[in-house]
């Protein structure tokens, strides 16, 4: 039994048939959208996962820095 990594043209073809069937011409794209921006969320919540420690060392650095800087600055103009 074949994966369903080498579905092919063909198959490809069916399945679109049956969705526009199933669904309707005007619903197709709504649901590609759909589609788009789950598969965008899943890509960047993945590149966090991937990358996120790093980006929120650095995210807390810079948050700590710029309330450090309001404090002196806010410290200094009281006086």
């Amino acid at each position: 039994m074949p994966g369903i990594g080498n579905i092919g043209i063909g198959g490809l073809i069916l399945i679109l048939i049956i969705a526009l069937i199933i669904f309707g011409p005007s619903k197709l794209p709504e649901l590609g959208r759909a589609f788009g921006r789950t598969l965008s969320e899943f890509k960047g919540a993945t590149r966090g996962l991937m990358g996120g420690d790093n980006d929120e060392d650095e995210k807390k650095k810079h948050s700590e820095a710029g309330t450090s800087a309001s404090v002196s600055s806010s410290g200094t103009k009281s006086q």
